[in-house]
């Protein structure tokens, strides 16, 4: 499946947001992209511009591409939760995504490449779809013959903890306990406007 293969850098720049990780060019450059750089005069952005910049900056954080992203808002909107929160959780129960909240990959492309690959555990199977969403309960592990790889033993020195997870270092599994709340997810994403833009 297509994935955005492109400078990243120059995206994070775009939305003023370091979306992709620490990222060192970012941080030299936080103005947007061009020729102008930060001189340029730019024009005031339509409501429109707004909510598209919006849901644009939170597929490119997921990872995850335009017709997945609108399947994900159908379900949400479908949900009898909050649509927007929804759809936040959702993103963050996608497999791919609780692999690089866990730690065991340190970026989003990088946990999708080892589920790809399968390195990745679901209960105790192998399962190598990035998408795959996780109910509570679930159990994520790396594959006993992959512990070993060093973009996994390097990642989890740097591991995060998050409510919603419990990391157990001996097996190097998670268990997946809920979805989180809104106030548990990091990203800095005004959901509310994605749900605006579905809506017209």
């Amino acid at each position: 499946m297509a994935r955005y293969t492109g400078p990243k850098t120059k995206i994070a720049r775009k939305f003023g947001q370091p979306i992709f990780g620490d990222d060192k060019s970012f941080e030299k450059k936080k103005y947007p992209p061009g020729q102008h750089g930060p001189n340029k005069r730019r024009a005031k952005k339509s409501e429109y511009a707004i909510q598209l910049s919006e849901k644009q900056k939170a597929k490119y954080t997921y990872g995850i591409l335009e017709k997945q992203f609108a399947n994900l808002y159908k379900k949400a909107n479908a949900s009898k939760g909050i649509t927007g929160e929804v759809l936040l959780q959702l993103c963050e129960s996608r497999l791919d995504n609780v692999v690089y909240r866990l730690g065991i990959a340190n970026s989003r492309s990088g946990a999708r490449q080892l589920v790809s690959h399968k390195h990745i555990t679901v209960n105790g199977e192998l399962v190598n779809i990035p998408s795959y969403q996780l109910k509570a309960g679930d159990v994520v592990g790396v594959r006993a013959k992959s512990k070993s790889l060093t973009p996994i033993t390097s990642s989890l020195h740097a591991r995060r903890e998050y409510d919603w997870l419990v990391w157990n270092d001996e097996q190097l599994s998670g268990t997946f306990t809920k979805a989180p709340e809104r106030v548990q997810i990091p990203e800095d994403i005004k959901e509310q406007l994605i749900v605006e833009l579905y809506s017209k």
